[in-house]
């Protein structure tokens, strides 16, 4: 070989390395931006605090985001977004950059132009990870986002010949109101503020600061709630930083000086896309498939939105209980959507990411010392108590039984007893092993069992830390679940004060809300702490697998409201979190290659690469986390368990970088769409039966071998020393 070839051979070599470290280039954060998706679209980096990005006139459900693909006008860009929630928030400190007269009003839906509203066109947008630009046509105006951590960071090019303007609108917020606003010009280059709202949180404050590259000519506050920037004809492009706070607008102003001191725009979006692509590739997937491989990391990009860091720089964060703790030795988080994400975007962190899940943690324990109780469902220094149980419990319990470094085992676990021993919805029924009676509490079977699912967690926890009377007792309340069965129909049902099922039963509905987002049908399999036992209570494994097969093959009644009831498969609904597990449950009574079949289908018919890409909401990345698992060929049925019920890959091979420091390897072999059953498993070189990984062999480092076919094999999994 001549010197002119290895030197081409060495920068091909290079080429290829970059290329294959640009992951964010297989990401499309317009997935899930239409449709019921409703997922943030905009810049951001991994888990910031800020998440600037373009935001429409609100007009439903569909743009609880801010955002909603089908739209065509934008109000402006604001600071703060929810990633795929089912109920809408933030959308604070709304900015907007425009032309010409003086408007302060964003407009209407059908004459956008008596306000500054824009209209815009996809043609004309980019998003990647990390940046977004569009073209603003009512005023030909450029506008490009990035972030760092702490920092929006906006660049504006204006075409000249009108007077440049920005206003900043602190009256609107997505789906909440201004109660108190306020802003303030310090110097020709500074403005300071707050914007505190009602909303999903009941009480919001945000503080927030801002800095432009140019001086502003003229500065107007309208009503205390609207501040207009006004530049000169001759502006051609304007840079500005945007930072909030949950503490003061001073640190808002300082978050901006520790990240963001200079005024390369291009650096910072560098900078952004550097560190999305060093999270992504925490796991490389091969896959012959490029659309695959798309969504595959889309999916991973939707789970490091949310939670979102709330910390200042210095440390300082505001707590619910409305103090300023200064300067954290930890990170502090918020948006913490745990009914759903401790399914399995945290158990994804276990993995991928101890750190940053252990800061997560801390801050669990911080709001439970700041409110008395652990976190239910806490956005922006405020709890809001949605949904039903209380899963910080199991995510704590799980971080401990994993190994997680530097927990203080003995705090959380008090103060994990003490809120499982509240009178909090139901639980002073629990505490006495008794069911909670639907005629007192909305909901009732579905807190029972989410609450039986985290008793189970805090008794695995106990008996690991050799707390004997407490694993007794928390083992006992794990139990209530059997309070609600009934053996007649087979089904768990709402019981009354006195101890009789609330009559007119029908499993296809909810009736009178005794189930959460769901139908008996769908919580019957919410047992994922022991199915062995729940087993029984159907009558045996065969029961219990002709009941699975019932379950995905009855249709939904037509008269059933499904507007959290999408992705169906007869009564299963893969857009809703309660269900997330169920396929992986055949596994549990020998049939694993029924799993196979269930999740092969659910990747291939309600994950796509187009803006309906996402068949329910994300919710702060739990919709995207069970494509991560099930793409990878396994899922944590139950996460404190520490166990992965094995699936089937839809990639061809998976390299998992663990927070450990060791690779665990998937290498699937023979693989298609067409080969959807596993053949046979080698795990490290040697033969394995079992139908399930183990989180400690995961963490361990290693290679797993997956042998794919067209037929199943029925003996793969099936003799009960196998199964999970």
């Amino acid at each position: 070989m001549n010197f002119k070839s290895i030197i081409t051979c060495a920068l091909m070599a290079i080429s290829g390395v970059a290329r294959a470290q640009s992951l964010t280039s297989y990401v499309d954060p317009h997935i899930g931006s239409g449709g019921h998706g409703h997922v943030f679209v905009g810049a951001s980096v991994p888990f910031g605090a800020i998440q600037p990005g373009p935001t429409n006139i609100f007009k439903g459900w569909d743009w609880d985001s801010g955002y909603n693909y089908g739209d065509s006008i934008l109000i402006g860009f604001a600071h703060l977004h929810l990633n795929g929630t089912g109920i809408g928030d933030l959308g604070d400190i709304l900015v907007m950059p425009y032309t010409g007269d003086i408007k302060t009003d964003k407009g209407t839906e059908k004459e956008h132009r008596t306000g500054y509203a824009s209209l815009y066109s996809h043609q004309q947008e980019k998003v990647k990870p990390g940046y977004y630009s569009v073209l603003l046509q009512d005023y030909n105006i450029f506008a490009e986002l990035t972030a760092t951590t702490r920092v929006g960071f906006h660049r504006y090019k204006f075409p000249g010949g009108k007077t440049a303007r920005v206003i900043v609108d602190l009256k609107e917020g997505t789906q909440d109101k201004a109660a108190e606003t306020f802003i303030e010009q310090v110097d020709e280059h500074t403005f300071k503020g707050h914007r505190f709202s009602t909303g999903w949180a009941k009480d919001q404050r945000v503080y927030f600061a801002i800095r432009t590259s140019l001086p502003v000519k003229q500065f107007t506050v309208y009503n205390k709630e609207k501040g207009l920037m006004s530049f000169d004809e001759t502006t051609r492009q304007l840079q500005m930083k945007v930072s909030v706070s949950s503490v003061s607008a001073d640190n808002a102003l300082a978050n901006i000086a520790a990240e963001v001191p200079g005024w390369d725009f291009d650096a910072v979006a560098k900078s952004a896309d550097e560190q999305w692509n060093k999270e992504l590739s925490k796991i490389k997937v091969e896959t012959k498939d490029v659309k695959s491989k798309r969504i595959f990391y889309t999916s991973l990009y939707h789970t490091m939105i949310n939670p979102s860091v709330y910390s200042d720089h210095n440390g300082d964060y505001r707590g619910p209980d409305k103090k300023v703790y200064e300067k954290a030795p930890y990170t502090s988080y918020t948006i913490f959507s745990m009914w759903d994400t401790y399914r399995a975007a945290h158990p994804l962190y276990t993995i991928i990411d101890t750190e940053r899940a252990a800061d997560m943690i801390r801050t669990m324990l911080s709001i439970y010392e700041q409110q008395g109780k652990l976190p239910i469902w806490h956005l922006y220094g405020y709890e809001t108590g949605t949904m039903v149980g209380i899963s910080s419990l199991q995510i704590i319990a799980e971080a401990y039984l994993k190994g997680i470094k530097g927990l203080d085992a003995t705090k959380l676990f008090e103060a994990m007893k003490a809120t499982a021993n509240t009178d909090y919805r139901g639980l002073d029924y629990v505490r006495d092993l008794k069911p909670i009676p639907a005629d007192k509490v909305r909901e009732s079977v579905a807190r029972g069992l989410e609450y039986a699912i985290s008793d189970a967690s805090i008794a695995e926890m106990a008996k690991k830390m050799n707390r004997q009377e407490d694993y007794k007792y928390f083992s006992k309340r794990a139990s209530n679940y059997q309070l609600y069965f009934d053996p007649a129909t087979r089904f768990f049902r709402a019981k009354l004060s006195d101890g009789s099922f609330k009559p007119d039963f029908d499993p296809m509905r909810a009736p009178d809300h005794d189930y959460t987002e769901g139908n008996a049908w769908q919580y019957l399999w919410l047992v994922p702490y022991d199915v062995p036992g729940l087993s029984k209570l159907l009558g045996g494994d065969a029961a219990f697998a002709s009941k699975l097969d019932s379950f995905f093959s009855l249709k939904m009644k037509a008269d059933i409201d499904l507007a959290d009831l999408t992705g169906l498969i007869g009564q299963y609904a893969h857009g809703n979190e309660p269900g997330h597990h169920i396929p992986y449950l055949y596994a549990f009574v020998g049939q694993q290659w029924k799993v196979a079949e269930k999740t092969r289908y659910i990747m291939k018919e309600f994950y796509h690469d187009q803006p309906d890409g996402i068949v329910g909401n994300e919710d702060c990345g739990q919709m995207s986390a069970w494509n991560v698992f099930s793409s990878l060929g396994f899922y944590p049925v139950y996460p404190a368990a520490g166990v992965y019920v094995i699936g089937s890959p839809s990639v061809d091979k998976g390299t998992i970088h663990t927070s450990s420091g060791k690779d665990f390897v998937i290498e699937v072999v023979n693989n298609s769409p067409e080969n959807i059953y596993i053949q046979k498993i080698e795990l490290n070189g040697k033969a394995y039966t079992k139908s399930y990984l183990l989180h400690t062999d995961l963490m361990k480092g290693g290679k797993i071998k997956m042998f794919m076919g067209a037929q199943p094999n029925y003996n793969f999994g099936k003799l009960k020393a196998d199964r999970p």
